[in-house]
């Protein structure tokens, strides 16, 4: 299939194109130099046209998606439709697998990946994402509070590691090192929690610096296409930002590997808005964003992507278990957690992020801020950490919340408790993002930083066809007088094709294509990725409830599988 999308307003960072009028060509999936006549013609006459955006961090499936289904009805009954070219679906912060690759692809999203797997679960994941339409996606599993992780790195046998990171990340399907509350949820299964980065697990003696460091060495051996994904220690307590920008210096010396090519980064910190908090209790909570922001514009090492509360009523869900449990106790609401073998643990826990709340109205002043001064828009991300600080729906209202001061100042003067004013700087800051950055946050920047970029967030010759078109035109709105156009042009689509394919039209679904599911196979060294797995499937016998031999996540479970290929150390 062939088209052409004509006189549109094309913004696409990566390829240095902002604004310009210009037609982009597709053939069979692809972004071409050419077309046929023949080819049908997308009129974008007074839209604007970007990449089809890309998420690096939300929760969209998997075991502890599926726990927020299940046991909030209330959050099902909040959003519910039925897809004229698709099932329906339902839920407001943790929709329905369904309703998750609608909403996104409506928004001009074509890929998203799950933040967090245990691997344990990954079979479940996968099963998920079969049913998640049109985007395609990739999981993390994790790796932070792995008992052999810990053994390996505690032992100073980098290599060995190395070997079982490759081994777990092909058995899982996964894409990455995610990290969570390194030793944290660990020390949780014992009932307790590590404060800092140097204060060690329980009965295995290692420290989250340790772990930090020694994965990160691990992901470039392993010449990993995204760098270790970081949630720090400490995440939601008042004065944290000490141990976030410690966190951030430990892996500061390691150098990227040469041969991933797309990055020169080796961390990426995740939603960095709940890891910028000062004070002693919430009493005296300030914002740390400033602080934060400046260490991101001062260093090239480091990626992040902000967690923006959007003030609604969410679901929050974490493998920060004893996070979840100090959560459950300030708010008092319904709280599932799980610990899952050697690997990992979880808490899913509703919360109310009110605008009239004082902390509520200091986290968003804090996202806020992380977004305005954090200068180099290649340096930061869009996210909710969905659902956990709002649902991924929200990404329109935040888009317009960047694009217009007098949104933000409204918000602020008109709704806000007022600590939004007094704890933080938001107030004065009068930035405005404009439509390029726009798509940097959303589209460019998530590509690189995944590995992504030749083929995604971007409408260079030889990208996947992703496409949003928007019904947003730049030479008559004012994205800072007219924010409510704003957010209601990137909510539904004009036109949105995945693959080439039509999948939205007018806001509407017209089409749900199975996405692919990115996963990397990695190589090392033969003998020591052997002797390793030896090591592993005996404690498989010892420790594990299911064999060694049913724990890999088989291939027919990945129907569009898309394997990274490493290279052999």
């Amino acid at each position: 299939m062939e088209y052409i999308i004509k006189n549109g307003f094309v913004y696409c960072p990566l390829n240095n194109v902002d604004g310009e009028k210009m037609d982009i060509c597709l053939r069979d999936g692809k972004i071409v130099e050419s077309v046929s006549d023949s080819a049908k013609v997308i009129d974008a006459s007074g839209k604007i046209v970007m990449p089809g955006g890309v998420d690096p961090h939300s929760h969209i499936a998997g075991a502890k998606v599926n726990v927020g289904r299940m046991y909030r009805p209330e959050d099902s009954r909040r959003d519910a439709e039925k897809f004229k070219a698709g099932r329906a679906g339902s839920g407001f912060s943790v929709p329905s697998t369904f309703m998750t690759g609608y909403r996104y692809a409506q928004m001009g999203y074509t890929t998203a990946m799950e933040a967090a797997m245990p691997p344990l679960l990954a079979r479940h994941t996968h099963e998920e994402f079969h049913d998640t339409p049109i985007i395609d996606h990739a999981a993390y599993p994790l790796f932070g509070n792995n008992w052999f992780v810990m053994e390996y790195l505690k032992e100073g046998d980098v290599d060995a590691c190395a070997a079982y990171a490759s081994w777990l990340l092909k058995a899982t399907k996964g894409y990455t090192i995610k990290i969570v509350n390194p030793a944290g949820t660990e020390a949780w299964g014992w009932g307790g929690n590590v404060h800092g980065i140097h204060d060690p697990a329980p009965y295995f003696d290692i420290t989250p610096a340790e772990i930090i460091k020694g994965l990160a060495e691990v992901n470039e051996k392993l010449q990993l296409p995204h760098s270790i994904h970081l949630h720090c220690n400490d995440l939601g307590h008042p004065g944290n930002y000490e141990t976030t920008l410690a966190s951030f210096d430990v892996p500061k010396n390691i150098k990227a590997n040469p041969a991933t090519g797309e990055r020169d980064t080796v961390l990426y910190a995740t939603h960095v808005q709940f890891h910028s908090y000062g004070g002693t209790t919430w009493r005296d909570f300030v914002s740390e964003a400033p602080k934060i922001a400046d260490y991101v514009n001062k260093n090239d090492h480091i990626v992040i992507d902000v967690g923006q509360i959007t003030l609604d009523e969410t679901t929050t869900m974490t493998a920060d278990g004893p996070m979840e449990y100090d959560l459950h106790s300030l708010n008092g609401l319904k709280w599932a957690n799980c610990d899952v073998e050697l690997e990992t643990g979880s808490g899913v826990v509703p919360f109310i992020y009110s605008a009239r709340a004082p902390v509520p109205a200091v986290q968003w002043a804090i996202g806020m801020e992380l977004f305005l001064l954090i200068d180099d828009p290649a340096k930061v991300c869009l996210t909710t950490d969905s659902p956990n600080a709002g649902p991924f729906t929200r990404y329109p209202r935040v888009i317009a919340w960047l694009m217009s001061n007098k949104y933000r100042m409204n918000l602020i003067e008109g709704e806000l408790h007022k600590w939004a004013q007094r704890k933080s700087t938001i107030a004065t800051v009068d930035r405005e993002y404009t439509f390029s950055e726009i798509a940097q946050i959303t589209r460019s920047t998530s590509a690189k930083v995944l590995g992504l970029s030749e083929t995604k967030g971007h409408l260079g010759v030889g990208a996947d066809a992703d496409i949003a078109v928007y019904n947003i035109n730049p030479e008559t709105i004012d994205p800072s007088v007219d924010y409510m156009a704003i957010e209601e042009g990137f909510s539904r689509a004009a036109y949105v094709l995945k693959d080439g394919e039509i999948v939205v039209k007018d806001g509407e679904v017209v089409a749900s294509p199975h996405g692919r599911t990115y996963w990397v196979d990695t190589r090392v060294d033969e003998s020591t990725y052997n002797e390793v797995l030896a090591k592993v499937e005996s404690k498989f016998k010892q420790y594990y409830s299911v064999n060694f031999a049913n724990y890999p996540v088989q291939d027919e479970y990945l129907p569009k599988s898309a394997p990274v290929k490493g290279v052999m150390l």
